[in-house]
């Protein structure tokens, strides 16, 4: 009898896409400079950083772009002059290619309410407020647009629950439409929910205007959980 045959594996056209945008050491550490920024930054900074002309900036970041590891936007601008490009990191690519993941941010934030003993509700406001000083405020033209409700709609999407914005009445649901911490939710809900409450109270706090008046949670599986926002 010939010897069983393994199956052959084949990695997915997207992940070689990103491998090869990679595989360029000067194209990683932009990567790695756009997502470890809490903010978006401009082709101007990057020059900067990598001591490259703007020409070479924007072929890696094209590239970079391309792949999907980092998505392009437009200043808002009221003065006269071309809007800047910025660039940030794509929701998706959170927890890839050496990026801290969305369960490594959860185990150290569950670490720190075992090591304090604090709420984890608390510990996720303290987070969301600190997180809040570091994002350009609505208004601004690094905030390309966003008002308040799209800050924490922004930082939902980074933390990869794929968030939709939906208005109800006076409330604006945030429908999260993914679950990126699916199996930690299924043993420990209260824990999980509480935390990402408190990181958008938080958030809520420190950019002004809104306020999040509560989470409506699904089951992970499926996932569907509503944060509702009140604009005050």
């Amino acid at each position: 009898m010939c010897p069983a045959t393994a199956p052959t594996r084949t990695v997915p056209d997207d992940v070689q896409a990103q491998a090869r945008a990679l595989g360029d050491p000067t194209r990683f550490r932009i990567f790695r400079y756009i997502v470890e920024s809490a903010r978006a930054v401009d082709v101007a900074e990057l020059t900067t950083y990598t001591r490259l002309n703007h020409n070479a900036v924007r072929q890696h970041l094209g590239a970079l772009t391309s792949a999907g590891l980092v998505v392009e936007g437009q200043e808002e601008r009221t003065r006269p002059g071309r809007p800047r490009l910025l660039y940030e990191a794509a929701p998706d690519a959170s927890g890839l290619w050496g990026t801290p993941g969305p369960y490594e941010q959860l185990a150290t934030a569950l670490a720190e309410a075992m090591r304090t003993g604090r709420p984890t509700q608390e510990v996720g406001h303290r987070i969301g407020v600190a997180r809040a000083r570091q994002i350009p405020p609505p208004g601004t033209h690094e905030a390309q647009g966003r008002d308040a409700v799209g800050v924490i709609e922004h930082e939902m999407a980074r933390a990869g629950f794929r968030p939709v914005r939906r208005r109800k009445a006076t409330v604006t649901e945030l429908i999260l439409e993914n679950c990126p911490f699916e199996s930690a939710a299924a043993v420990n809900a209260k824990d999980v929910c509480e935390l990402h409450l408190g990181l958008a109270r938080g958030l809520a706090e420190g950019t002004g205007g809104v306020e999040v008046q509560g989470l409506v949670p699904k089951n992970p599986h499926r996932a569907g959980c509503r944060l509702q926002v009140l604009e005050i």
